[in-house]
């Protein structure tokens, strides 16, 4: 892929998916705007192509006129924009609807060629999780405006900055049990973030993915029992996995949303979502319809950034055999 002469404008890309993917799209020779709320904390991806290639750019997603100015002369848009749960001015109404059609109407008006759209998996206008019908209406609201949009569903993303591995290991260092929340029955199916930045680079690649949805998950299902398994075996500590029935999590999560910090433990609307299995619908457009064959397992990546959770450090088992 080589787009060179391009501008690519990258909404939300100093988060967590849009590391890895700058990384990927600086290798193209783009020139890469990282529109964010806060362009100092994007200065470090400067590093991640040749001087002057990738710029910070201070965007407010609130607001048209500063919208617009981010996608002024613009070829690409990537909208990476997505909250986990409402805090303050984030709310999932501003962040996965208002937000994603002001930057569809706006990037249809600037002439932009190509939109892609990271959703989720779940996105459903039935839902009875508020996060997944906001996903379905940002979805619909930004196809209204550019048609040719193309939609990416990932199942849960993993990574080395990822919050769900990274939030079960540290809860696994501190708290005496784990919560197998309805049992610990519901499915995923994990998508390493490293294939979730080639997915965006081959829907780009391909004028067929114009207009299309994928659902994007990896190479195997488990139930979020065996998630908490691999990860604790992984940073060797062993706690009780201690079942939760559905309505005790919800009054537990009733609690825990309205304790003032920065991100709350468990909220209702994501006890709601762990109600449905977060995996690739029959029949649905994916990795393979995009040319993506082989990909990364949790057994594989997972081991290379939790170890930082073991007691001693990543060798620490090693060093009674080391005679």
């Amino acid at each position: 892929m080589s787009y060179r002469t391009q501008v690519i404008t990258v909404f939300g890309g100093s988060g967590f998916i849009g590391r890895h993917l700058i990384r990927r799209l600086a290798k193209s020779g783009a020139l890469i705007r990282i529109a964010t709320r806060n362009p100092g904390k994007a200065g470090f991806l400067k590093t991640a192509g040749a001087v002057g290639q990738i710029v910070p750019f201070a965007t407010d997603c609130a607001d048209d006129v500063s919208v617009a100015r981010a996608l002024q002369g613009a070829d690409v848009a990537i909208n990476l924009l997505g909250v986990l749960y409402e805090r303050g001015s984030q709310s999932f109404q501003g962040v996965h609807v208002d937000a994603a059609s002001r930057i569809a109407r706006l990037a249809a008006a600037a002439g932009v060629n190509r939109l892609i759209q990271i959703s989720a998996i779940g996105a459903d206008a039935s839902s009875p999780s508020v996060y997944a019908r906001s996903k379905a209406a940002g979805e619909q609201a930004v196809l209204s405006a550019f048609p040719a949009a193309t939609i990416l569903r990932p199942s849960i993303v993993f990574g080395p900055e990822d919050n769900f591995f990274n939030k079960f290991a540290a809860m696994a260092q501190k708290a005496p049990a784990l919560p197998l929340i309805g049992g610990g029955k519901t499915l995923f199916q994990p998508v390493y973030v490293g294939d979730l930045a080639d997915a965006v680079i081959a829907a780009l690649d391909s004028d067929a993915s114009r207009g299309k949805t994928y659902e994007l998950g990896g190479p195997r299902i488990y139930t979020f029992r065996e998630l908490l398994e691999l990860t604790q075996k992984t940073i060797q500590r062993h706690r009780p996995l201690v079942t939760i029935p559905w309505s005790a999590a919800e009054s537990l999560a009733g609690i825990l949303e309205k304790v003032p910090v920065l991100a709350p433990a468990l909220t209702r609307d994501q006890v709601a979502l762990l109600k449905h299995d977060n995996v690739v619908s029959p029949g649905a457009l994916g990795f393979k319809d995009l040319g993506i064959a082989e990909l990364a397992a949790c057994e594989v990546i997972v081991p290379t950034y939790l170890s930082r959770f073991i007691v001693g450090g990543k060798y620490s088992g090693l060093t009674n055999n080391a005679h």
